[in-house]
């Protein structure tokens, strides 16, 4: 089943890159301005030792950002949904702060907190935050009203009722969020390191477009996607352990 789904869009990908080759031999475009995929698999290739250093420093940063902007986004969907003060206080806060592109206060911060860990932390804390926060707030408060009823006639406490009947339910729509998350954080960290770093695919990325490699920013733009898949399917593979299976119990 999972083949079939693959299958077609893996040809279509097949055919694209095909028709991508097949016109730059015979358009003669120039190679810095289209490079054809056999170009940018050569240049993959010769670049590789450099690209493999690149791509650890990149999904590290990513891994750490993507992780500690999960955590910020569960701390507040959580204190959101318990405090209603709060919520009402803050939420409409946290929608206005997405309006503001992150690309736009990422040299700000790079001020605030110097060229370190940090900033770049802090963008990808806040390109991944508010996916998590919003789906799971949602999940947390659509929990059955029915079934909420029943364990507080049962004389559950407020502990137990979100133990047992909220935080489940919050799971499946948790995960909506935190695959959105899983791309942003990739692409948080690329431009995280724009700002300003010795290593990574962002660094390598500006160095190249100063040098007008196209090839070498394909190679680039390639890996980037592919770490966000690989992030992306780690979320998916945690939900089909955790959610899947608890509703298998």
């Amino acid at each position: 089943m999972t083949l079939r789904r693959a299958l077609p869009p893996a040809i279509t990908l097949i055919l694209l890159i095909a028709g991508w080759q097949v016109y730059t031999v015979v358009s003669g475009i120039d190679t810095w301005l289209l490079p054809s995929p056999k170009d940018i698999w050569d240049a993959a290739l010769l670049q590789h030792e450099a690209l493999l250093d690149h791509t650890l420093a990149t999904t590290e940063l990513t891994l750490y950002g993507f992780g500690a902007g999960v955590a910020t986004g569960l701390v507040v969907a959580v204190l959101l949904h318990l405090i209603p003060l709060v919520r009402a206080a803050v939420y409409p806060l946290l929608v206005i702060s997405q309006n503001v592109p992150v690309i736009a206060i990422a040299p700000l911060l790079v001020v605030w907190l110097g060229f370190g860990l940090a900033p770049k932390l802090v963008v990808i804390i806040l390109v991944c935050f508010f996916p998590v926060a919003v789906a799971t707030l949602d999940g947390l408060r659509r929990s059955d009203p029915l079934i909420t009823d029943f364990l507080l006639m049962s004389g559950a406490n407020r502990r137990q009722l979100f133990t047992k009947l909220q935080w489940p339910h919050a799971l499946p729509t948790m995960f909506s969020g935190l695959k959105i998350a899983a791309t942003y954080s990739v692409f948080g960290a690329v431009i995280s390191e724009w700002l300003g770093a010795e290593k990574g695919i962002g660094q390598y990325m500006m160095i190249q477009k100063s040098a007008f490699r196209a090839d070498r920013m394909f190679v680039a733009i390639g890996i980037v996607i592919t770490l966000a898949l690989l992030v992306f399917g780690l979320v998916v593979l945690l939900e089909k352990l955790t959610v899947k299976g608890r509703r298998r119990d």
